[in-house]
């Protein structure tokens, strides 16, 4: 039988994080996660010390060269060995948005002529939703995969019927959506699409903050997600599968073809944040280290998974209350599933008035959110939601406490008015 789950150590993962460093903190709580995560005490040290000490043209025959290119190398390989691919698999860029541009590019030449189909949905970030539409240009046929517009769910009966006809050729889905947060099973999805001769796109920025991902595991031929959102610098990461990163047409310069990392990074990258990423894979192994002292020597693949676990467990105990009250009142809609277990801990309602006066007036309470559309204008129209109103997103991690929810609840209700609905 295996050894029960530890219960997250909060005080441990606050003490990881400079911005938990300093009693201000103690003036807010903050539930914009979904924007932009805090960054680990390795990551902002790393940064730091590479400016300052290593802040030159990387790999050069001279020390300070030697040491900043070693800690690019060394972000490449531990972060790979977390995730279960090979350093090659992993292309740093600005950003996941761009990342995917310059994927869909590749994509365009690879698919133009062969009288192909590619899937996207209508669940999506417009960052994986408008570059492959925008393929249609060129003869690429676009087909959506629609979400439920009561619920947000995808439905998998929706892609076998684009699967059908064997025309396929890629899938672009999320991990989970920025605003449904329903997580969809990305393995069985993968499955699917590759039994019907498709390759995948994965975005995983919603959900690779509550656990980085396993890649073999998924399936997916790609997986992307933000470094700022998973405790690291302002980098974007995409994990492609050396098959299909070697099928695509390069993007790079002609003379990097032969390096699977270059091949889709048309611009150098940032030396100075590659290097800082490796302080996310220190922070991974603090967590291990401190909750599971008794298997100190488990593989890195082993070591993110338990951490993961960890981090879904805690998320789920905290953000529970949080839907509790939302599906207890009648002037708002809670959007996606009501179940914390199905679900990232980022929460998205429709109000019956304006959502970023809302949010503005919970900044004044305490309460660090923010109310808009946040790029997913695709599912908020699907789901017959204002955009002009927009949605009020309350998003937590793993370092988000119960007392931070509680705290929510109670400038919601001041915000909002008290308890209205019932059941």
């Amino acid at each position: 039988m295996p050894a029960p789950l530890p219960t997250l150590d909060l005080t441990f993962v606050r003490s990881q994080f400079p911005a938990f460093d300093s009693a201000a903190d103690d003036t807010h709580a903050f539930f914009e996660n979904a924007g932009g995560s805090y960054p680990a005490r390795a990551v902002v040290e790393r940064l730091t010390r590479f400016y300052r000490t290593r802040k030159v043209q990387p790999y050069g025959p001279y020390p300070r060269a030697q040491a900043g290119g070693a800690e690019m190398d060394e972000a490449r390989a531990r972060l790979a060995a977390l995730m279960g691919c090979t350093g090659d698999e992993i292309s740093f860029g600005p950003s996941t948005s761009a990342n995917t541009y310059v994927l869909a590019q590749a994509v365009r030449l690879w698919l133009r002529g062969r009288n192909a189909a590619i899937v996207v949905t209508n669940q999506d970030h417009e960052a994986n939703s408008g570059v492959w539409r925008r393929l249609a240009d060129e003869g690429i046929e676009v087909r959506e995969w629609q979400i439920d517009p009561v619920t947000g769910h995808l439905d998998l009966s929706g892609l076998r019927a684009h699967l059908a006809d064997g025309r396929v050729r890629l899938v672009a889905f999320p991990h989970c959506s920025n605003v449904v947060a329903e997580i969809n099973p990305v393995a069985e999805i993968c499955a699917l699409a590759r039994a019907a001769g498709a390759r995948t796109v994965v975005d995983g920025v919603s959900y690779a903050p509550h656990g980085l991902p396993d890649f073999p595991a998924l399936g997916a031929d790609v997986y992307l997600f933000s470094a700022y959102k998973t405790y690291g610098p302002h980098q974007g990461i995409m994990l492609i599968r050396a098959e299909f990163g070697a099928e695509l047409p390069a993007q790079g310069h002609w003379f990097n073809a032969g390096t699977l990392y270059k091949r889709f990074t048309p611009a150098g990258p940032d030396h100075a944040q590659v290097a800082a990423s490796a302080g996310m894979a220190d922070y991974i192994d603090a967590l291990y280290a401190h909750h599971f002292p008794q298997a100190p020597d488990a593989d890195p693949a082993r070591r993110n998974a338990a951490v993961h676990e960890l981090m879904r467990a805690q998320e789920v105990r905290v953000i529970a209350p949080l839907l509790d009250y939302l599906a207890a009142r009648n002037d708002l809609r809670l959007i996606g599933p009501r179940r914390a277990e199905n679900r990232a801990p980022t929460v998205a309602v429709a109000l019956d008035r304006a959502a970023e006066p809302v949010s503005e007036a919970l900044g004044q309470r305490g309460i660090a959110c923010w109310a808009g559309d946040f790029y997913a204008v695709r599912p908020i129209e699907a789901m017959g939601i204002d955009r002009d109103k927009g949605v009020l997103r309350l998003s937590a991690v793993h370092y988000t406490s119960a007392a931070d929810v509680d705290r929510l609840i109670r400038a919601l209700d001041a915000v909002l008015g008290g308890q209205v609905g019932g059941g």
